[in-house]
């Protein structure tokens, strides 16, 4: 009996306890949705404040450059800067070398022109202030291939005490101990880095649009985008407020913007200019390689600043640079070429526009005496997604949503976020079920979960390897010089970007294979290229098309491309469709 009574007051102890147990579970969770709230509403508060920061340096910035252009102008009331923003990089150079031009008017000319541009296309982050004092010292760089001429830099080039925040509010209040690799050599040489120009959140993405420094617009059309993620680049030199900018590229960040924006750009071979200093979203991604590389108004300016940068300051800085000086005589060669050439790749159509400008340049090539070889990329349905995509998130997205957290998501990038965002299994029965009815879908949406292993890792780079080995057998099969072929254009509409990715394939493939690769404007879109588009499939190009309506008398290019380490003789093409097309138009 005593025994029943025990097992009956343990058990009421224990019903007690368990109210308890549950009233205090109860406390705790509203507690803890509290914290939870609080940490929100406190990571919030310091992210805007953070972004307060970097837009009040910013305004400064701004400021102070438009108070030092008053008062040169005062000081300097007959500097005639509309003839100097005429004139191109050779121009200017030469000019400054024989003393007929001072780094000052040239300097504060453009100083001038950057300012106004930017308040037409948001297209800048910060002046660099410094510029204003190596201006007063230039003098002793007067040897110097880039002697008193003033550059732009892409927002993610490291300038010492400045951040590098590749659009991410994680990133900001850092600023860098140290000048990168290449803003050093461009000071060696005499260049004036003054300004600084803006990029898409998280660099991954072809828009120009951030949660700190907003949405950098087109200089031909201010409804559409600079393209990205070189933007800021692409539409400060397209406006004429720079007569040469440093770019990054690896998916086509430097080409893109270049063709949305009716200007020059060249991706060289990943490791022939250094990057040490130049920040990536994420280090330690090595199947895609990133590369910097110069924009501009003309193929002759690119070639001057590869010229100058590979110099022996470059390689004594960065011995992982080989020491490969820039080969004139390969540039300047007039050997008749033979061409591969592509209007399509296989895998998606290009617009009506684009694939127009690559058959106008290839008649010009063929009556200036080159030959003409018919070309298709290799295996694009299988590089696509499992070793391009998959290879640049092998962590499934991890690294990426880190970075972009404690700040808030930018409209332009939100559709990628959530599909990153979604969870690995649900990636995986979304892709099993698309497969049947969008294999390219599905094989995208599984590719967003990454490689799964070290061993899975280690095949995907050996893949990679093995893709570049087939495609330059493929390319000497078929006896090639270089190869010309579309890129994606015409500009966008805003928000396009994040929904498709549809045709940056004709620029992310030679990042994987680390070909030389750049964009030569050569036309403007028609209205017959606008008629034609209303016939494309809709099913294969219905976002596609909503992205680039509109898009009558925006620039139109086509892409150079030569294999590893003849970056000279991609520039010595480009050049040579550059004047061919310039003399048809005469």
């Amino acid at each position: 009996m005593q025994a029943l009574q025990n097992i009956q007051h343990f058990l009421k102890g224990v019903k007690m306890d368990s109210q308890t147990a549950a009233l205090l579970t109860g406390v705790a969770c509203a507690v803890g949705s509290v914290v939870v709230l609080v940490k929100k509403i406190s990571s919030h508060r310091k992210a805007e404040e953070k972004i307060g920061r970097a837009k009040n340096r910013r305004e400064e910035s701004l400021q102070r450059g438009e108070q030092a252009v008053l008062r040169y102008k005062e000081l300097h009331p007959t500097t005639d800067s509309s003839f100097i923003l005429a004139l191109s990089l050779s121009e200017v150079t030469k000019q400054l070398k024989e003393g007929s031009l001072t780094p000052e008017d040239v300097f504060y000319s453009y100083m001038e022109k950057t300012l106004a541009v930017n308040k037409k296309l948001n297209c800048c982050t910060e002046i660099l202030l410094e510029s204003l004092d190596q201006l007063t010292t230039v003098g002793s760089n007067k040897d110097g291939l880039l002697y008193g001429v003033p550059v732009s830099i892409k927002e993610n080039i490291g300038f010492k005490n400045h951040d590098c925040s590749c659009g991410v509010v994680i990133n900001l209040d850092q600023p860098v101990e140290k000048d990168s690799v290449l803003v050093q050599v461009l000071k060696k040489q005499g260049a004036i880095p003054f300004v600084r120009t803006n990029l898409p959140q998280a660099l991954l993405s072809y828009d120009c649009s951030n949660p700190i420094y907003g949405q950098t617009v087109n200089p031909h059309n201010p409804q559409k985008t600079s393209g990205g993620s070189s933007g800021g680049e692409g539409a400060l030199i397209g406006g004429g407020g720079s007569l040469l900018g440093i770019g990054t590229d690896i998916g086509g960040s430097i080409r893109i913007p270049a063709s949305f924006c009716g200007i020059c750009g060249f991706k060289p071979t990943a490791g022939r200019l250094s990057l040490k200093g130049v920040r990536p979203i994420y280090r330690g991604q090595k199947t895609v390689s990133s590369s910097a590389g110069p924009m501009a108004r003309d193929v002759d300016s690119l070639a001057l600043c590869m010229q100058a940068l590979l110099c022996d300051h470059m390689f004594s800085l960065d011995p992982t640079v080989p020491p490969l000086p820039f080969n004139m005589e390969i540039y300047r060669s007039s050997r008749p070429l033979r061409i591969g050439y592509l209007e399509n790749d296989g895998y998606t159509h290009p617009s009506p526009s684009m694939a127009r400008g690559v058959r106008e340049v290839k008649a010009l090539l063929e009556q200036a005496g080159h030959t003409f070889v018919p070309y298709c990329p290799l295996k694009m349905n299988e590089i696509v997604p499992e070793l391009w995509l998959r290879g640049l998130l092998a962590d499934g997205t991890t690294s990426l949503l880190q970075k972009l957290k404690g700040g808030p998501v930018d409209p332009c990038l939100e559709p990628q976020v959530f599909e990153y965002r979604l969870p690995k299994w649900l990636k995986k029965i979304i892709s099993f079920l698309l497969k049947p009815v969008s294999p390219r879908t599905s094989a995208r949406i599984n590719a967003l979960c990454g490689v799964g292993s070290i061993p899975e890792l280690w095949k995907q780079h050996a893949a990679v390897e093995d893709y570049i080995h087939e495609t330059i057998a493929h390319w000497r099969s078929c006896k090639i010089d270089v190869l010309l072929c579309p890129v994606i254009g015409p500009a966008y509409n805003f928000l396009y970007c994040g929904k498709t990715s549809v045709n940056t394939n004709y620029t992310f493939v030679y990042n994987l294979l680390n070909f030389p690769a750049g964009v030569v404007t050569v036309s403007t879109v028609t209205a017959e290229d606008e008629e034609e588009f209303e016939h494309y499939p809709d099913k294969f190009n219905k976002v596609f098309k909503e992205a680039v309506t509109g898009g009558e008398g925006l620039p139109v290019a086509v892409q150079c491309v030569a294999l590893p380490w003849q970056d000279e003789l991609c520039l010595r093409f480009m050049k040579e469709v550059e004047q061919l097309v310039k003399q048809s138009k005469k």
